[in-house]
């Protein structure tokens, strides 16, 4: 451990976090290697056979074998358009999952439709109430209520729930409101968050199983403003942040994923999960469906072969680690070409970024085992400060580990001895970190040894330090 000072920057720009980013950092929860599963069902009715080494297998046999162990899966409001992905299908989707060991993310979508980053289209029996929000929230409540106590009542309320799919417009709305509103109406869109947050945490409260709440959007560039709006309106009891990552439609490279990563799990009492990434093992296609990742899809290091997928999910999981994220979530690994039609034509718009290849018989590829790749841990970071008996008032840590110039952490003294500070995060192994408390604003000068930065190398093991706070 090497430890040099510093001269201090401006930091007066500095913001202090909620009161309960405080308790955020618990024990590490488990890291979700995941497949959304939502079409699988369907593939089989129309035909698809997966196979692992020339064998045909059950697809969610499979998937657990090669370390998978949650999925995901979608659930429409009244989608008349298909018989798929409505609460009979998800009861067959959790069944089956949990046959082979692995939890589930059930999707709310609140919409008969796709609902996405682009688009949140009311349900056709709550168009009536669109405007009344009283009465649409109570509808999204006694809807998400009544879904999640059926399931419970036959043994399959799932581990996790999303309160919404790619939530980045408005709930609920039309499809023109994107231009023809000037942006969202945040006391409507927090009511509705809240009333279907409610309904999970009111459901969960009569099972063995308290699912964990996701909110989800989509592109890591769109995360952070939405989330900061959303708290600042309310919405705030979430236990997990979802993000959908696909380079074709993002801004931001892998490091602008990483780093956005970091600046979540740091400002909000949230674990951060990427629950939607794809990749192209060929710019082939095995139908006229136009598939929806091809060569403009593309990274430089990562080419459409079997290699340069794998890479891509092994890569960006270990980015994710890094930087403290709990799970990866592949979308659609199973939707490969058949007979059937979907809803844009004959085969699958998806089957070149799936995980079975249809050239070899949908044969598994190398990405489809990511979860059993060699991975490196995050290593621990541990700062424990020592105040003098009788000092009082707040502590503020700001350090660069924390992803962003304005983030500091307001420290809690422990429970039994107040004059005993301790704050636990993980850092990216081998790292240079630059860190300082402060006792006051203008965070101008810090009470660490001579003031200024203190920086320190992080060993493969991690970082721990004392330190005695000076006043």
């Amino acid at each position: 451990m090497t430890i040099r000072r510093l001269i201090l920057p401006a930091l007066v720009a500095l913001l202090a976090l909620p009161a309960q980013a405080e308790e955020a950092h618990q024990p590490t929860p488990p890291f979700y290697f995941g497949a959304d599963l939502s079409y699988v069902n369907e593939m089989e009715d129309c035909g698809a056979v997966y196979r692992k080494d020339g064998q045909a297998r059950d697809p969610y046999a499979l998937f657990a074998e090669l370390g998978t162990n949650l999925v995901r899966v979608r659930l429409w409001h009244d989608a008349e358009w298909t018989k798929y992905s409505d609460l009979d299908d998800v009861r067959q989707t959790i069944r089956r999952a949990r046959a082979a060991s692995m939890e589930v993310l059930l999707d709310f979508h609140y919409s008969d439709d796709w609902a996405d980053g682009d688009k949140q289209i009311v349900p056709a029996a709550w168009r009536s109430i669109r405007d009344d929000t009283p009465a649409l929230s109570k509808a999204v409540y006694d809807y998400t209520f009544q879904t999640l106590r059926t399931l419970d009542a036959e043994g399959l309320m799932p581990d996790q729930v999303q309160v919404g799919n790619e939530t980045n417009p408005e709930l609920m709305g039309e499809a023109d409101w994107k231009t023809t509103r000037p942006g969202i109406d945040w006391p409507r869109n927090a009511a509705l968050l809240n009333a279907g947050i409610k309904a999970v945490r009111d459901a969960g409260a009569q099972s063995a199983i308290q699912p964990l709440v996701m909110l989800h959007i989509a592109q890591p560039e769109n995360v952070e403003p939405w989330f900061a709006a959303a708290w600042s309106h309310g919405v705030r009891d979430f236990d997990l942040i979802g993000l959908s990552y696909y380079r074709k439609w993002s801004t931001r490279d892998l490091d602008g994923l990483e780093q956005t990563i970091n600046r979540l799990r740091h400002r909000y009492p949230a674990e951060v999960v990427v629950v939607e990434t794809a990749y192209p093992f060929t710019t082939d296609a095995a139908d006229a469906s136009p598939n929806l990742l091809g060569a403009d899809s593309l990274l430089p290091d990562y080419p459409a072969t079997y290699e340069g997928q794998r890479r891509y999910m092994v890569d960006l999981t270990q980015r994710v680690k890094f930087a403290g994220g709990v799970g990866v979530v592949y979308w659609e690994p199973a939707w490969v070409s058949t007979p059937c039609s979907t809803r844009w034509g004959q085969g699958s718009n998806w089957e070149n970024a799936t995980y079975f290849d249809w050239r070899r018989g949908n044969e598994a590829t190398p990405a489809a085992s990511f979860a059993k790749a060699t991975y490196r841990e995050a290593a621990p970071l541990t700062l424990t400060l020592r105040r003098p008996a009788g000092a009082t008032g707040p502590l503020w840590l700001w350090g660069d580990f924390l992803g962003a110039n304005d983030i500091a952490i307001r420290l809690a003294p422990d429970a039994q001895d107040p004059t005993l500070y301790r704050y636990t995060t993980t850092v990216q192994p081998d790292a240079t970190l630059r860190f300082q408390v402060y006792d006051r604003r203008p965070f101008d000068r810090g009470v660490l040894g001579d003031g200024q930065l203190i920086e320190a190398t992080v060993t493969g093991q991690g970082f721990s330090a004392s330190y005695v706070v000076q006043h």
